[in-house]
């Protein structure tokens, strides 16, 4: 069994699409997925699965939401390991008074263009920083994440791929609950 980590985009915000977190828990029951954990109402699954096909797990899970609550989202899902990359890898960590509250990890698809990371610098303001490694575009807000010019859809957009966005301190959740 793999342990993964479902990363549902766009539910349980500003009251749209809204999931309760036990229905979610029971539809990947239905997946025959097992172990199967929820964190806060943003869409974060933590569960084990016989199967490898990362894309087709991804499938299911899209299909079952929209067949389900007629909601039409995207999903990443990651192997506990590539997470746990995710996390080791944070260029921000290094920063010794930097504070955990200020960085976000976006996830890309692995087929983002990676040619339009330049077409995101103009979006950084109020001393944002932001540094792609791998499928993971870790983001400094000194200021308010909510008042940056840097979007999830921006980037998305610019990088020509699906994404989502979780603080720093989800992930490190993630991680705790994915190692029990």
């Amino acid at each position: 069994m793999t342990t993964y980590i479902a990363l549902l985009r766009g539910i349980n915000v500003s009251g749209h699409n809204k999931i309760k977190m036990t229905e979610l828990k029971q539809l990947f029951i239905d997946l025959d997925f097992f172990e199967v954990v929820t964190y806060i109402q943003s869409g974060n699954v933590i569960f084990q699965s016989k199967q490898t096909d990362i894309p087709k797990i991804e499938q299911q899970i899209i299909e079952a939401v929209l067949s389900f609550y007629g909601y039409s989202i995207n999903v990443l899902v990651l192997s506990k390991e590539n997470l746990t990359k995710v996390f080791v890898s944070n260029p921000f960590l290094q920063i010794e008074a930097i504070d955990t509250k200020t960085l976000y990890a976006i996830l890309l698809k692995e087929n983002y263009f990676e040619e339009g990371t330049e077409f995101l610098e103009p979006y950084l303001t109020n001393n944002e920083e932001l540094k792609i490694i791998g499928n993971c575009a870790y983001i400094h807000y000194p200021g308010d994440a909510g008042n940056s010019k840097l979007t999830i859809n921006i980037i998305e957009k610019k990088l020509q791929t699906v994404a989502t966005s979780r603080n720093w301190r989800t992930i490190s959740k993630l991680i705790e609950l994915s190692s029990q």
